[in-house]
């Protein structure tokens, strides 16, 4: 029995340390296991690292302080929302990273240049996108042709950059003059009408009110009067009593800009004289205090409501998120397929961010936006848009006018005239 007892215990005994062995065998093992994972893992990453083979980098010159500071902030989020939204939030296209240098213009052409050139030769860009005023883009232009950098012009809307200032390296997903002016001939100019126009004294205005007149001599109106004002005035009260003094039946406004003369227009009572204001509708900000235009109907570039599909529903969802609760405003799409256009192009060069082989690619390039479907024309690299014929309506619980659609003006509708031959 004795025997018989050791020999149970000792068979218990190696059962044990057979177990225990085993415990001991399978913990290396589930360690060797982890360390396993982590070294896949570490590996996964790095290779993942190691596809990401260079770097894109964007020189965005924008109005950032001064008179169109609010133009400028618009297009920086815009454009930071449309890199995300293109690239699935990855921030990389065709295996490479985007980065994004900002540069303040300050509105000022000289500065406009000297920044345009900091970033090609020191931050050594791929890509110029701007900027806020037309003045300060048209400096800009040929630095674009002799670095041979693509430069996508937003928001600036003169027709002389893709006319007869247009070099091969411009793309505009920015309206021209000529596209606000078809809109906004669509909505006064008939037979007979007479109509006077008020616009600020340099580029932006000249362009405006030249391709205004255009389109609506075209539809039977007469302009019987082109006024200009000092774009950083603040009293524009003789300029309008020129346009009360020769009685159109509407004034037709070309402007952008903080010093709005939607104010001096109502203590004027230029309504109640018998003309009829028309314009486009502007940002948010200058909507607050055209209170007085309540019923005009005129165009609008973008308001957040007029568009009606998937990118425009994420951006203004995406920018709420971002910015408080506030909506995206008038130049906040451009900014958005600005950055879409780039990261388009790119994919379809797989990341060569080569300046003339970009121009192949580009010239008739389509691509959807916020505002739907944008075609880079081939003959001058203008974006056809849609556009929008408007109505301004008081809405409860909005503090100012809201552009209400009357109906979209299709990117057929609203082409320019090419003016770069």
């Amino acid at each position: 029995m004795k025997n018989k007892s050791w020999l149970f215990l000792l068979l218990a005994l190696m059962l044990v340390i057979s177990a225990a062995c085993s415990k001991s065998d399978g913990g290396k093992a589930s360690t060797k296991t982890d360390d396993d994972e982590k070294a896949t893992t570490q590996s996964n990453e790095n290779e993942q690292e190691e596809e990401v083979l260079g770097t894109i980098k964007i020189g965005v010159l924008a109005s950032l302080t001064g008179a169109l500071e609010s133009y400028g902030k618009q297009t920086k989020q815009g454009f930071e929302l449309g890199l995300e939204y293109a690239t699935g939030g990855t921030m990389v296209v065709a295996g490479k990273k985007i980065e994004v240098v900002y540069e303040d213009t300050e509105t000022k052409p000289e500065v406009a240049v000297k920044k345009a050139t900091k970033l090609l030769e020191e931050d050594e860009v791929d890509f110029l996108v701007g900027s806020s005023s037309s003045g300060d883009t048209l400096a800009v232009l040929p630095l674009a042709e002799e670095y041979e950098k693509i430069m996508i012009v937003e928001p600036a809307v003169a027709d002389s950059i893709t006319g007869s200032e247009f070099n091969p390296f411009i793309f505009r997903t920015a309206r021209n003059s000529s596209q606000d002016a078809v809109a906004g001939a669509a909505a006064i100019a008939g037979p007979g009408v007479k109509i006077a126009t008020f616009a600020p004294d340099y580029s932006f205005g000249w362009d405006g009110v030249a391709a205004f007149k255009k389109a609506a001599e075209k539809l039977g109106a007469e302009v019987i009067l082109e006024e200009f004002a000092d774009p950083a005035a603040t009293d524009f009260t003789s300029n309008l009593q020129k346009i009360i003094e020769a009685k159109p039946d509407y004034m037709f406004v070309v402007w952008a800009g903080a010093n709005s003369p939607w104010n001096q227009i109502a203590d004027l009572k230029m309504q109640e004289k018998g003309i009829k204001i028309s314009t486009g509708a502007p940002d948010i900000p200058a909507l607050s205090i055209m209170e007085p235009l309540v019923g005009m109907e005129g165009f609008s570039v973008y308001y957040h409501t007029l568009p009606n599909n998937p990118i425009n529903d994420w951006l203004v969802k995406e920018h709420k998120a971002r910015y408080n609760g506030d909506v995206p405003d008038l130049f906040t799409p451009g900014g958005m397929s600005a950055a879409i256009a780039i990261i388009e192009a790119l994919k379809k060069t797989d990341g060569d961010a080569d300046g003339k082989k970009l121009i192949k690619v580009m010239e008739g390039m389509s691509f959807e936006t916020p505002k739907g479907k944008m075609t880079f024309r081939a003959e001058d690299h203008q974006a056809l848009q849609t556009l929008y014929s408007i109505k301004l309506e008081k809405q409860d619980g909005i503090p100012y006018p809201v552009p209400v659609l009357l109906r979209e003006l299709s990117p057929e509708e609203t082409e320019p005239p090419i003016q770069n031959k």
